[in-house]
C-alpha cells in the first residue's frame, strides 16, 4: 500500500520499507511513548510539503490506526494520575491532548488540500467517508481530554465539529455504515457526531477524570438510545446549529430555524439508564456486554449513571435552594490539613489561603470566580475550608462543579458540608490522628467526621477533647472519600 511514494522525498516515511517499520514499532510500544512518536510524525509531515495528498492521507490514516489503542488507553490511564505529582498529571495530559490535536489538525490540513487543489481531490474521494469519521472521532477525543481538565472550550471547536458533519450530510455519506478503526463496531459519521453532542450534554464539568472515562464508555452504550432529527418535536430536549460556533444547548425556548438545525433527546437513555442500574445491583457487578475498558465496582459506577440519567432527563434537574447573586472576596484553603490548621489556629497568617471571588450563595452553597494558574490542586471533590469576607467563622464545603472559563480563569461549585466545623486532635486506638467535627456531638445520636482515610478503621473509636469534655465516638458507614480525606457518620457514645 505504501508502494507508491515518490523517492525524490527525503522523509523517512516516503520509504515503504522503513514506514511499516516505525509503524509497527509505534502499535507495540507503551501508550505514553506511542503517543508522543504519532504525535512527532503527523507534526513533521505536517512540515514537508513534498507528499501528493493520496499519499499525505494515506500515512495519517496509517499513523492513526497505529496509535489508536494507546491513545485511548492514555486516556483509560489519566485519571490514577490525578492522584500523582502535578509535575507528571500535566505532562500525561500534554501528551494525549496534543496528539488528537495534532491528529484532528492533520485531518482538516487534508480536507483544506483537497479544496485547494481539485485534481488531487479526485485521487481521495473515495477515503472522505473515513476521513469525516476520523476526524470526528478525533475531535470528539481531543474534547474528552479538555474535559479532562474542564475545559474552556472554544466556541470554534463546535462549529468545526458541526461543519465536518455538514459536509458528510452534502455528500449523502453521514448514515452510511462505517467502521472508524479495526476492530471497532459498525457506526456512521452521524453517530459519531451526536456521541459529541450527548458528551457534551453530560454535564462533565460536574464529574471527576474518572468518572468521566466511565461516562464516556456509557454514552457508547446507550448511544442507540439516541437520534438525530431535523423535525421539532414537543419530545425534543436539546438543540444544535451544526453551523454555527455553539454547544448543544437544552431547549429553553426555540432557536431560529435554518437548515442547519438538529434536535435529540434521552427519554429512552433514561429509561435504559435505570434498567441499567437495577440490573448491575442486583448482579453485583457491570454486566460484560457492557465495555468500561476496565473492571469497576458498583459503588463507582452506579453515581455516574445517576449522573447521566440527570442530564439526560427531559426535566433539567431543580436547584434545593435559591441562589442569591452577590459579589464578595472568600478565603479559601484547601485540603483537609490546610482546613485543620485554620481551624487549630496553627495556620502562618495568609500563607495557603487564597482568595476567590463568591457570585452567588444558597443554603446549601456557593458558586465562585478564581484564577486557575496558580491553583492546581482546583478538582472536582476537593475538600475546602472558607471564610467570608468580614466574618471569623470558617465554614467546610467541596468541589462539585468546576469548569475553565478562560486560559487563568474559572468558576467552582461549592457545597457547603458544616457551617461549624471544629478542629480535634483524635486518638484512635493509640494512634493521634488531626480530625474535623462537622456536627455538635449529642449522645446516642450521630456526628460526621471528616480525617485522613488511612485512620479510619471499622472497629477503631475516636477519643478527644473538646469544650472542656471528652468525647468518645464509633464510627459506622462512609459518606464520602476524597484524595486526602475520608467523611464518615459516627455514633457519639459519650459526650462529658
Amino acid at each position: 500500500m505504501l508502494n507508491f511514494f515518490s523517492n525524490k522525498s527525503n522523509h523517512p516515511l516516503a520509504e515503504a520499507r522503513e514506514a511499516r517499520r516505525i509503524l509497527a514499532e509505534i502499535a507495540t510500544r507503551e501508550p505514553q511513548a506511542a503517543v508522543e512518536d504519532a504525535s512527532a510524525w503527523l507534526e513533521s509531515l505536517a512540515a514537508d510539503e513534498s507528499f501528493k495528498l493520496a499519499q499525505r492521507l494515506e500515512l495519517i490514516l496509517k499513523l492513526d490506526e497505529a496509535a489508536v489503542a494507546q491513545a485511548r488507553r492514555l486516556g483509560r490511564d489519566y485519571p490514577a494520575m490525578t492522584g500523582a505529582s502535578r509535575v507528571q498529571e500535566s505532562r500525561h495530559w500534554q501528551i494525549g491532548h496534543s496528539y488528537w490535536q495534532e491528529l484532528a489538525d492533520a485531518y482538516l490540513d487534508c480536507i483544506a488540500r483537497k479544496g485547494a487543489a481539485e485534481k488531487e481531490g479526485d485521487a481521495i474521494r473515495s477515503q472522505m467517508p473515513l476521513l469525516y469519521g476520523r476526524l470526528i472521532n478525533a475531535l470528539a477525543a481531543r474534547l474528552k481530554w479538555m474535559r479532562f481538565r474542564y475545559g474552556p472550550v472554544d466556541p470554534e471547536f463546535w462549529k468545526t465539529l458541526g461543519g465536518i458533519y455538514l459536509a458528510a450530510v452534502d455528500a449523502k455519506v453521514a448514515q452510511k455504515p462505517l467502521q472508524i478503526h479495526a476492530g471497532s463496531g459498525e457506526t456512521t459519521i452521524e453517530a459519531e457526531y451526536l456521541k459529541a453532542l450527548v458528551f457534551h450534554a453530560a454535564a462533565m464539568d460536574n464529574l471527576q477524570p474518572l468518572q468521566i472515562e466511565i461516562a464516556e464508555r456509557f454514552i457508547t452504550y446507550f448511544l442507540p438510545c439516541f437520534s438525530l432529527i431535523k423535525e421539532l418535536r414537543k419530545d425534543n430536549v436539546y438543540w444544535v446549529d451544526a453551523s454555527k460556533p455553539l454547544p448543544p444547548t437544552r431547549l429553553a425556548k426555540l432557536p431560529e430555524i435554518t437548515p442547519t438545525l438538529r434536535f435529540f433527546n434521552g427519554t429512552r437513555a433514561v429509561e435504559s439508564v435505570a434498567e441499567t442500574i437495577e440490573l448491575i445491583r442486583g448482579e453485583g457487578r457491570v454486566p460484560p456486554r457492557i465495555n468500561l475498558g476496565a473492571q469497576y465496582d458498583v459503588g463507582t459506577v452506579i453515581p455516574v449513571l445517576d449522573h447521566l440519567a440527570m442530564c439526560w432527563a427531559p426535566t433539567p434537574p431543580m436547584r434545593s435552594n435559591t441562589r442569591r447573586r452577590i459579589n464578595s472576596p472568600l478565603k479559601v484553603v484547601n485540603g483537609l490539613i490546610g482546613v485543620h490548621q485554620q481551624l487549630s489556629g496553627r495556620g502562618s497568617g495568609t500563607e495557603g489561603v487564597d482568595s476567590w471571588v463568591v457570585d452567588d450563595v444558597s443554603l446549601g452553597g456557593f458558586g465562585a470566580q478564581v484564577a486557575v494558574s496558580g491553583h492546581d490542586w482546583i478538582r472536582i471533590g476537593a475538600l475546602v475550608g472558607m471564610q467570608p469576607e468580614g466574618g471569623d467563622n470558617w465554614l467546610i464545603g467541596v468541589i462539585r462543579r468546576y469548569v475553565r472559563t478562560g486560559p487563568n480563569q474559572g468558576s467552582v461549585g461549592i457545597e457547603t458540608l458544616s457551617k461549624t466545623p471544629r478542629a480535634v486532635f483524635a486518638d484512635a486506638g493509640g494512634l493521634w490522628t488531626e480530625a474535623l467535627l462537622l456536627d455538635t456531638p449529642e449522645v446516642g445520636e450521630y456526628a460526621r467526621m471528616a480525617l485522613a482515610a488511612d485512620a479510619l478503621e471499622e472497629k477503631v473509636a475516636l477519643m478527644f477533647d473538646i469544650d472542656d469534655k471528652k468525647a468518645r465516638l464509633h464510627p459506622r458507614e462512609t459518606i464520602e472519600t476524597g484524595a486526602d480525606f475520608v467523611i464518615a457518620n459516627f455514633f457519639v457514645q459519650s459526650y462529658s
